[in-house]
Parts: structure tokens; sequence; C-alpha cells
């Protein structure tokens, strides 16, 4: 199910959206807004997969909103402004809807939004920051550790990339198989539990405590 929320100042293209997504498939639009800053205390709270978004609105322009979007979010602009499609698609949408659009044409760009869940998070772990969206191989990553509201991903070759998120919304992200939480603050590959000295995970230079509530989980993987 792709969960959605759709953002417009103009109440009937909410309405026309609303009205569309009622009719597709394992679409689920969950909220419309048209006030930026109640769509905003919204992701802060809720994962989204997928937001409508408008571009031309009266407070932060729509591309500069969805730059700001901290958690990992697709985008489909809808919008009656064609000048922004390079700038739209530098920044990942899936699509760019000119309006006023039909509903096959709004069910086009949902479905790529579809075929993108299958294949491109599979390998890959996608999250903005920084103003940039960056797709992580699984394999680059050696632990993330929760710090408050953010997260930080430590990756193979020293670097570090400092996200907003919580630990419960970047492990749904994550690949059960390849990833587990041994802490509250945390997460680390599977494959890289090897050595547990006095209920620590030695991984490189870093020394990681497993959590009690998390020990069992743990150890049922370094007995098997």
């Amino acid at each position: 199910m792709i969960r959605a929320i759709a953002l417009d100042d103009e109440i009937l293209a909410l309405k026309i959206i609303e009205n569309y997504a009622g009719k597709i498939e394992n679409l689920s639009l969950e909220k419309i807004f048209n006030i930026q800053s109640d769509a905003q205390r919204y992701l802060n709270k809720f994962p989204v997969d997928l937001i409508f978004l408008d571009i031309e609105m009266p407070s932060k322009n729509g591309l500069d909103f969805y730059k700001s979007i901290s958690q990992n979010t697709k985008v489909i602009f809808t919008t009656a402004y064609s000048e922004y499609a390079v700038d739209a698609f530098s920044i990942n949408a899936v699509d760019y809807l000119l309006k006023p659009f039909s509903f096959e044409r709004f069910k086009t760009a949902v479905e790529k939004v579809k075929l993108n869940s299958v294949t491109d998070d599979v390998q890959y772990l996608s999250i903005r920051a920084d103003y940039k969206l960056h797709k992580i191989n699984f394999n680059d990553i050696v632990l993330i550790e929760g710090l408050d509201d953010y997260i930080q991903i430590h990756l193979k070759d020293n670097s570090k990339i400092t996200a907003r998120s919580s630990m419960k919304n970047i492990l749904e992200k994550l690949s059960e198989k390849d990833f587990i939480r041994v802490h509250r603050s945390y997460i680390v590959p599977v494959n890289s539990i090897r050595t547990i000295v006095n209920r620590n995970i030695h991984i490189g230079e870093f020394v990681i405590p497993i959590g009690e509530t998390y020990k069992e989980v743990v150890m049922a993987i370094v007995n098997k």
C-alpha cells in the first residue's frame, strides 16, 4: 500500500486528487493539506511514501518545500506551470503533472511509483539529507546511530550522513534479513555481528552495547 498525502493551496485541486486517488488500488491518500505548515507537522510525525505537491504556493515554493523534507518520500508535482519541469526532475520527482490532468495521466504517474517501489530500494537505502536525496548501498553501511531526532549513518569510506529521522522509521526502510536493531541507539548489519565481548559488539573501531531489550534476538543470530 502506497501511503500518500496531497498539498495544494487550491481546495478544488485537492478534491480532484482525492477523487482520482480513491479509484486506484493500493493507494491510500491519508490526508490533504492546503497549508504547508500543517503538512510539515504531519510529515514530522508520520511516514509517507508519496506526496502530490503543488509548486506555486503563497508561502514556500513547492520545490523548496520538498527539499526541506527529512524523510525519504517520493513526489509527484501537480502544477499549472511547465517551466519548473527541469528543476522537478533534477530532484528525482517521479512525475510532473500539468493541470488540468486526466485520471489516466494521474494513474500513469502512480504506476511509476509502484514500479519504483518494487525495483528501487531492494539493495539501497534512499534518504534525504543536506537538501539532497542520498542512495546508499546496503553493503556500504557500517552502522546507524540514533541521535535524538536525527540518525547518523556511518559508511565504510569513513564518511557520515546525518538525517532527520527516528530509528523506527529508518529500520522500516532497511532489509529485515540484513539489518538488526541491537540497542535503542544502534542498528547494525547482521553479517557484522561476529565478535561479542562483555555484551558489546565490535565492528571495526566501534564498540556497540547490546541493549537488554534486544539481547535475546542478537544472541539468537550469533548462535545460528
